[in-house]
């Protein structure tokens, strides 16, 4: 796997605003936690590859109901503006009982109730320890870690405003984790 460029923040000496998202450069990812705008490059193959992957494994059966119950819009990379944060999870899915359509705007406002980061070693420590603590102060229910190089998915389940170990499964494991364990599909799929 390439190394990718570190992740880069922008001096915390004025607060970042939505303008400083929509004006960084189109090849990068942008984001605000606590008032400062982290930028970082799209994503490396194996991490696109891993998350495309997971999309088609959840959408067919939870969004479109083929093969599973459905019931839920999952999102590519979707823009999240919760508070003062803009985030850019890698997906995220809400329960259509909570958001019967989706918003016409280009971003959402309301907290999904399942996100998935996929851990790169340029974002890492910033999905882990910037943003983790967001998806739990906006109420979101189910939180994932898929890492690529250690071929490994991690849930999580927000218990009275902690995230509580839900399982894992690694290599070529089956996946069968909340909020999606009406279907299982192996890890591995998710690797190219």
């Amino acid at each position: 796997m390439s190394a990718r460029p570190a992740l880069r923040r922008r001096s915390a000496a004025r607060k970042a605003t939505y303008r400083d998202v929509q004006e960084a450069p189109p090849h990068m990812v942008a984001e605000i936690v606590k008032g400062v705008l982290h930028t970082q490059p799209r994503p490396a193959v194996r991490h696109a590859i891993a998350g495309s992957s997971l999309g088609m494994a959840i959408g067919s059966p939870f969004q479109w109901g083929q093969g599973g119950p459905g019931g839920w819009w999952t999102v590519d990379k979707p823009e999240l503006h919760v508070g003062e944060d803009i985030l850019v999870p890698d997906l995220a899915g809400w329960r259509r009982e909570r958001m019967p359509e989706p918003p016409d705007e280009a971003h959402f406002t309301l907290a999904p109730d399942w996100v998935c980061e996929i851990l790169s070693p340029s974002t890492r420590k910033f999905d882990l320890e910037e943003k983790r603590p967001v998806y739990a102060r906006e109420g979101v229910g189910h939180l994932w870690f898929v890492d690529p190089a250690e071929r490994t998915l991690e849930a999580f389940v927000l218990r009275d405003g902690d995230w509580t170990p839900a399982g894992a499964a690694r290599e070529a494991g089956p996946v069968s984790l909340p909020p999606f364990e009406a279907v299982t599909f192996p890890l591995d799929a998710l690797w190219p």
